[in-house]
């Protein structure tokens, strides 16, 4: 028979045994395995880094991905599932700077490349044990022992073999650009790294008075708020038709654009006016002349990105340090003054600041604007400024060389492949990602940093040739060791290693390794090719079998990260994306929607929360909170909830069939099942069951897992424990296996193992429990999703019992307002004449569950209720005005249910009074209800309503009590230790009418309690519990019928 079911288990310990029953008969391979033949449906797992402590965002991701790859395996499909390691990269660098205390990249050179990168190699699994631990967990099924690392040759080889094809077709080049780059890092970023790291920070925003040279006390007034760049200001550009005025302050002129006279704080008189053409190669003295230029600078430039939306209307211009500087500065041939270092300070020649980072010299800059009478105003603004992703710092943008890729060459190509992808929201790859595609520039490819896949191009410091390689044999070919020898066939692809190898020239001289590596985006989005080893293995099956993904899933933040690296790697290698769907999540955040951090103490350890509710709770949950794609407020309550109403419902309804069919001997996998059911609540749990299916499938195939678990959430509360199982109970408690017993049995069995297989990609471990021990089969995860049957769907059988079902859940409410309970019997329910014909064969449900004699039908439920309403004057006085007093006055003397009404019909109210009409809708009044003294009224719309009679006589308070009395002995039944189906005897002690109440209802009670006589003893006696009987106080114990231990008088 079925194992004996402990509800109060420790989740994590019957996640354990589940998780042990998996290993030891590999139920995960055997899941990907027993699908050999099966069409295949590809997923990429996106490489995290293992040198961090993995977080609640990680466990949203990969539930996410677990519940898809697991979903469709049972859909028939095979899904391997090939895990990955990122473990190059700056986050791995300064991790290694901070253990060994080395602050910079003059520091790491001089504690030795290849110890450095040795370190770094080491430290990349730091936190391996910790990520598996917690994958395991979690019931997250992914190939962690066989996994691709970005480190292996193996791995690096593939990358070099994409880059160089990038180099065959003249894709790859070194440029003189502006680039966004951290000083503390001291390596620039690309356009998709920085567009990860803006945030809001405050700046200084000074405008600063440039003295023209040919006018006596005249200034250019210009705006920045980057002050350390008026360092190497240059020029000053203008718009070239806007118009700009020359105003007379009391001790000096001004020039700015007449649109923004606005932000003069003082009287000005406006002395001449000029088109911005009109004052272009105007000169005005250096403002700093710590470095003065060979080439003609420091005058007035034209340029149409000039707006008139802040500032002066004047932009200061430094070639060195924005990309719309650099443009002018060429085409103007301005010179380029670059007085900042790698480390983002002020080198030597700024004799005032020298050493000093360029952003904290902006207070000493202002001070020395303001002490030469050069500023003119400074206030602080909050704005949008990008910072590092890795580190945090803020980044600075000026000029140097850099290695790109061409991909705006392959711009509309990629905005092509995005539009066939399916994202989940598509908003994300409508708006965010691709609006970012429309704007797309070149990649930045190279970092100067040590650890990372070496830039695989050499130059020749002769001619400038570029060669390049793509793999280790033509590595060889081409090269030499500096000491002559052949490149070894297992040489290490990393620094310091591939730095000594060399290439002849065909002009004769030795070309070198540029020392660049590359962004570890890059390596990330080569995943699809490279964790395969493509082209060098695999390549026979490779577009058949392992590309594109079917599906992948990562957080928003990677839409300009890896989802923008996969897309453009693949674009350019294949012509098409690398992947077909592409499901996103949000941010976790604390329960108030603040950002999670250890520093704020808000952050939650998922192991421990784990621990604590269980994997299958905490991955419910997420899921369940809100859609992936909205930032997420965990709220731990929230858990607690899952645990209790869902989990909790479920394993109670488990925890039912079980112990009834185990006193039966009922093993339900003897039986035949057959879907069309005789019994009507029978056919309408599974009615619901197979709409259920639909959804849930539906929702599944559109990557909607919210939808997918509050639906099965719902059924299991309401439709199967809240109505099925409670209406049927008395089905499980007859004494004879009849058919209408077995069919009880039979359709609850067959509902629980289907809700098991729905649950199963969400929640595997429970699941994997209750289908094990209902089925006696090896597991949930190797079985099949269930299928809607839609020839048993009966959509008029619903439709009839949602009804009463929210009638009862009406007639309920009414109870709870009167506070009456529900074992206390009433007299009438009334209900809506048109849901007369929809119930009439359910009335006697209605009348049990509500616990009322009769069930009453009326026309409207005017003799029920009278209406309240006040003015809204929030809403009515702004619209009626002076009017309002009138028509409040009016109002008052009509009446009220009449207006409500017409209101509830028509959606709208016209009042005639003296000549003129006012119309009113339902937000221009406070409506309130007042209930018929004797009854209540309930109401889930207007069309469907109750009304209770709340009057009792002495037959319906006896009833009551009958029912109380049958409450109270089965808890004296659980307190005394019973069996379920022990027959009792019942002795007690209690008022004259509860005597009467046992006399008249004796059939009743027996039959509910399993009792065969009742025993009125004279006092009360020592094992006796007090009970209070709506008022009336009973002494009772029961003791079975067949054994007697003490005698009562």
């Amino acid at each position: 028979m079925y194992s004996k079911v402990d509800v109060k288990e420790k989740t994590s310990t019957l996640e354990k045994r589940i998780r042990e029953y998996w290993v030891k008969n590999n139920i995960a391979v055997k899941s990907e395995t027993s699908r050999d033949k099966a069409e295949k449906f590809v997923f990429f797992e996106g490489p995290p880094t293992a040198n961090g402590m993995p977080g609640i965002h990680h466990v949203i991701a990969r539930t996410l991905k677990d519940s898809v790859c697991r979903y469709k395996t049972m859909k028939g499909f095979q899904v391997k599932r090939k895990a990955g390691w990122d473990t190059h990269g700056l986050p791995v660098e300064i991790e290694v700077e901070k253990q060994l205390k080395l602050k910079d990249k003059k520091e790491v050179e001089a504690y030795g490349l290849e110890k450095f990168n040795h370190k770094c190699r080491n430290s990349v699994f730091s936190y391996e044990k910790e990520w598996r631990e917690m994958t395991k967990e979690m019931g997250y099924w992914i190939d962690l022992d066989n996994p691709y690392i970005t480190l292996e040759n193996d791995y690096i080889e593939t990358v070099w073999w994409i880059l160089n094809d990038f180099f065959k077709k003249g894709l790859i080049y070194k440029g003189h650009k502006i680039v966004p780059y951290c000083p503390s890092c001291g390596t620039p970023l690309s356009s998709h790294e920085v567009a990860q790291g803006y945030k809001e920070t405050e700046d200084p925003s000074v405008f600063v008075k440039f003295k023209l040279i040919d006018e006596e006390n005249t200034y250019f007034l210009a705006w920045t708020t980057t002050p350390w760049t008026l360092i190497s200001n240059v020029a000053l550009v203008m718009h070239p038709d806007s118009k700009y005025v020359k105003i007379k302050l009391e001790n000096e002129s001004l020039i700015l654009a007449k649109a923004r006279l606005e932000i003069i704080d003082e009287e000005y008189e406006i002395v001449e006016e000029y088109k911005g053409s009109e004052l272009e190669h105007t000169e005005y003295d250096q403002l700093f002349p710590f470095i003065k230029p060979e080439e003609k600078a420091f005058y007035v430039g034209l340029a149409d990105y000039v707006t008139m939306d802040d500032g002066t209307g004047i932009v200061h211009t430094a070639p060195a340090f924005g990309q719309d500087d650099y443009d002018l500065g060429k085409k103007y041939g301005l010179p380029i003054i670059q007085p900042v270092d790698g480390a983002g300070k002020f080198n030597d020649k700024i004799t005032d600041w020298s050493g000093v980072f360029v952003k904290d010299a902006d207070k000493e800059i202002i001070r020395n604007l303001k002490d030469r009478k050069l500023l003119y105003k400074r206030k602080q603004i909050t704005h949008s400024y990008p910072f590092c992703w890795r580190c945090d710092s803020p980044l600075i943008y000026y000029a140097r060389s850099s290695w790109y890729i061409k991909t705006s060459e392959y711009k509309q190509q990629m905005i092509d492949n995005n539009n066939k992808i399916n994202w989940f929201p598509d908003f994300v790859g409508e708006k965010r990602f691709g609006e970012w595609l429309e704007n797309n520039i070149d990649w930045a490819i190279s970092r100067d940093r040590f650890w990372g896949t070496p830039l695989n191009v050499w130059v020749c410091p002769d001619c400038g040739k570029h060669e390049s390689a793509g793999s280790i044999k033509e590595l060889r070919e081409k090269g030499k060791m500096q000491d002559g020898s052949t490149v070894p066939e297992d040489i290490e692809l990393h620094r310091p290693y591939v730095d000594g190898i060399e290439f002849k020239c065909e002009c004769g001289g030795k070309m070198k390794r540029t020392p660049e590596v590359i962004d570890c985006w890059f390596d990330s989005g080569a995943m699809p090719f490279a964790q395969w080893h493509y082209p060098f293995e695999n390549k026979d099956r490779f577009f058949e079998e392992l590309f594109p993904a079917d599906f992948i899933s990562e957080g928003i933040d990677q839409t300009r990260g890896w989802f923008y690296s996969l897309l453009a790697i693949s674009t350019i290698l294949t012509g098409e994306s690398s992947y077909k769907n592409v499901l996103v999540n949000d941010l976790i955040l604390d329960k108030k929607g603040q950002k999670m951090s250890k520093s704020k103490g808000n952050s939650v350890d998922p192991m421990k929360l784990m621990e604590e509710y269980g994997a299958d709770a905490i991955r419910w949950y997420l899921l369940a909170v809100s859609p992936p794609w909205i930032p997420t407020k965990f709220d731990e309550q929230g858990v607690i909830e899952i645990v209790n109403k869902f989990f909790g419902t479920l394993k109670n309804v488990y925890s039912f069939y079980v112990t009834y069919a185990n006193i039966d001997n009922f093993d339900a996998a003897k039986y035949e099942f057959n879907e069309n059911k005789v019994i009507e609540i029978d056919r309408w749990i599974i009615s619901k069951l197979n709409n259920l299916v639909e959804v849930v499938t539906n929702s599944n195939d559109k990557y909607h897992p919210t939808k997918s678990v509050r639906a099965i959430q719902d059924f299991v509360i309401d439709d199967l424990s809240n109505w099925y199982v409670r209406r049927c109970r008395r089905r499980y408690w007859e004494m004879e296996l009849s058919d209408n017993k077995k069919e009880a049995y039979l359709t609850l069995y067959h509902v629980l193992v289907e809700v098991c297989k729905l649950i199963a990609p969400v929640a595997p471990y429970l699941s994997e429990e209750i289908y094990k021990n209902l089925t006696g089969k090896e597991s949930v995860h190797l079985d099949d999703y269930p299928i809607g049957n839609k020839k048993v769907i009966d959509t008029k059988l619903e439709e009839e019992m949602d009804s009463v079902i929210k009638l009862v859940s009406l007639g309920r409410a009414a109870r709870n307002a009167c506070q009456i309970k529900v074992r206390q019997t009433l007299g009438a329910l009334y209900v809506p004449e048109k849901y007369k014909q929809l119930i009439a064969r359910m009335e006697d449900l209605i009348k049990e569950e509500i616990n009322v004699k009769e069930i009453k039908y009326i026309a409207d439920k005017d003799s029920f209720v009278t209406y309240e309403f006040k003015a809204n004057f929030k809403v009515m006085g702004p619209k009626y005005g002076k009017h309002i007093k009138r028509i409040v006055a009016a109002l008052e003397q009509m009446d009220s249910n009449h207006i409500v009404e017409t209101l509830h019909k028509n959606n709208e109210y016209y009042l005639e009074m003296d000549g003129s009409t006012f119309k009113l809708t339902e937000e221009d009044l406070s409506i309130s209800i007042k209930d018929k003294e004797g009854f209540v009224f309930e109401s889930y719309n207007q069309e469907l309503f109750v009304a209770l009679d709340t009057a009792l006589n002495d037959e319906l308070i006896e009833e009551g009590l009958a029912r109380e009395l049958v409450a109270k002995i089965q808890n004296t039944r659980k307190d005394k230790g019973m069996d379920i189906m022990d027959r009792i005897k019942i002795f007690y002690v209690g008022s004259n009418l509860i005597q009467n109440v046992f006399t008249k209802y004796a059939d009743y009670i027996k039959a509910e309690t399993l009792s065969d006589s009742f025993h009125c003893c004279k006092g009360e006696q020592e094992d006796m519990i007090t009970w209070d009987i709506n008022g009336n106080e009973v002494f009772m114990t029961v003791e079975k019928n067949y054994i007697i231990k003490k005698k009562y008088k």
